[in-house]
C-alpha cells in the first residue's frame, strides 16, 4: 500500500532522532506533509532536510515540549504554513536509566514528567481545535512501562502510564467530535538513547529484555509501522488503545 496519508499535515514531536525520526520517513514515504519538532534543532533540521531531498514536503521547528511558550510558538508556525494539522504524533520523550524512588531528586521526576506527560497535554491542547476542525489522528508514544514496572525507574514509569491514561481520556472526550486517539507502547528499541544501556552487562533487567521471544531489540522503524497503521484510515474504528508493540516482553 502507498499514500496512505497523503496530503495529510503530521506534527511528529521528537523527530530528530530514534522512533520519532522513523515515523517522520514513513508518514513522508506515505503522502504526508511532516513538520519535525524537536528540543535539538540541528537535528529536527537534519530530518526535514533528508525528507526533502526524498521528494517529500517537510520543515522543522525546534521546541521544547516541556514549555508552553515554545510549544504556542510552534503550534503557530504550523498553522500558519499549513492551515492545519491531520496527524499529531506526541513522542519526544526521556529515561531516567531505572533509578529508583530513593535516588530520584525532585528536579529528576519534574523533568521527566515534564517532558514524557505536560509535554504531551501541551502539545495536544495547542493543536486541539485544528485537530477537531479536521478529522484529526493522535497517536502518544508510551512504552511498556505504562502497563507493567520494571521497563524505567519510578518517574518513567509514572510518565508513561500517565500517558496511557492520558490517551483514553483523550478518545473518551473527543472522539465523538471527530479526534481519534492511541498509544503505542514499545519495549526494547534500539536506538541514539537506547544503545549505551543495552550495551551494558551487569543490569538485571536487560537479562529480560534480551530473552524477549522476538529473540532481539526492535528497530525503530518497526515502532513507525505501528504508528502509521494507527495513523491511517485502516485504524479507523480504534480509539483509545494501548497498542503492544515489544516482541513479546510482556509475556515472558
Amino acid at each position: 500500500m502507498a499514500d496512505r496519508l497523503a496530503g495529510k499535515v503530521a506534527v511528529i514531536t521528537g523527530a530528530g532522532s530514534g522512533i520519532g525520526r522513523a515515523v517522520a520517513e514513513r508518514f513522508a514515504e506515505e503522502g504526508a506533509v511532516v513538520a519535525a519538532w524537536d528540543v535539538n534543532e540541528p537535528a529536527a533540521a537534519k530530518t526535514a532536510k533528508t525528507l526533502v531531498e526524498r521528494g517529500a514536503m517537510a520543515t522543522s521547528f525546534a521546541v521544547d515540549v516541556s514549555s508552553s511558550a515554545s510549544v504556542r510558538a510552534a503550534a503557530a508556525g504550523v498553522l500558519e504554513q499549513f492551515g492545519t494539522v491531520d496527524v499529531l504524533v506526541n513522542n519526544a520523550g526521556i529515561f531516567d536509566y531505572y533509578t529508583t524512588l530513593r535516588d530520584t531528586t525532585e528536579e529528576a521526576w519534574d523533568r521527566v514528567l515534564d517532558v514524557n506527560l505536560k509535554g504531551m497535554f501541551l502539545v495536544t491542547q495547542a493543536l486541539l481545535d485544528a485537530l477537531i476542525e479536521g478529522g484529526g489522528v493522535v497517536v502518544n508514544t508510551s512504552s511498556i512501562s505504562g502497563m507493567i514496572a520494571g521497563g524505567g525507574g519510578v518517574a518513567y514509569t509514572s510518565s508513561k502510564h500517565g500517558v496511557v491514561g492520558f490517551t483514553r481520556q483523550l478518545a473518551l472526550e473527543y472522539g465523538k467530535q471527530g479526534v481519534r486517539a492511541n498509544a503505542v507502547l514499545p519495549g526494547a528499541v534500539e536506538t541514539e538513547m537506547t544503545k549505551p544501556l543495552l550495551a551494558q552487562k551487569d543490569l538485571p533487567i536487560l537479562e529480560t529484555v534480551r530473552s524477549v521471544p522476538a529473540g532481539r531489540h526492535a528497530q525503530p522503524d518497526e515502532i513507525a509501522d505501528t504508528v502509521l497503521f494507527l495513523a491511517s484510515d485502516e485504524a479507523r474504528f480504534v480509539y483509545g488503545t494501548s497498542f503492544v508493540v515489544d516482541g513479546g516482553w510482556t509475556i515472558v
